[in-house]
C-alpha cells in the first residue's frame, strides 16, 4: 500500500466524510418515494449523524472496553455503543420528520454495529497499537 493510500485509510477526516456521503446517500435512497425536500433532509440528517456517530462509536468502545473484563468485554462495549446510536438516530429522525425512519437507519446501524464489534474485538485481543490492559 502506498504511503498516500495508507494515509487516506487512516485519516479520521476521510472516515467521517465517507460516513457522511455513504449513509446520507442511503437515507436519500430510503426516502426516495416521498416528495422533496423530505428525502434531502433525511440525507443531510443521516449524513451528519453518521459522521458524528463514527467518532462516538470509537470513543465509546475505547472507554467501555476499559471497564469490562472477560466475556463481558467482548460484547458489552459494542452493544451499549450501538444502543446509544440507535436511540439518537430514532429520536433525531423522528424529530426532523424523516418519513421512513426504520428504513433510513437500518443500514447505518448494521454498518456501525459491525464496525463497533470488529473494532472492540481488535482492541480486546490486543491488536498491535492497542494497549490490551488499559
Amino acid at each position: 500500500m502506498t504511503a498516500k493510500l495508507r494515509w487516506l485509510a487512516g485519516s479520521g477526516v476521510v472516515h467521517v466524510a465517507f460516513a457522511f456521503f455513504a449513509m446520507g446517500g442511503w437515507a436519500l435512497f430510503a426516502n426516495r418515494h416521498h416528495p422533496m425536500p423530505k428525502p434531502l433532509l433525511a440525507a443531510v440528517v443521516q449524513g451528519t449523524l453518521s459522521a458524528l456517530l463514527t467518532l462516538y462509536l470509537k470513543t465509546t468502545v475505547d472507554a467501555l472496553s476499559k471497564r469490562f473484563r472477560g466475556a463481558k468485554r467482548l460484547f458489552l462495549p459494542p452493544l451499549l455503543a450501538c444502543l446509544g446510536s440507535s436511540a439518537v438516530l430514532v429520536a433525531i429522525h423522528t424529530m426532523s420528520g424523516t418519513p421512513e425512519v426504520l428504513r433510513t437507519i437500518a443500514l447505518p446501524l448494521a454498518v456501525s454495529t459491525t464496525y463497533a464489534a470488529i473494532y472492540n474485538y481488535s482492541i480486546s485481543r490486543g491488536e498491535p497499537g492497542h494497549d490490551r490492559d488499559r
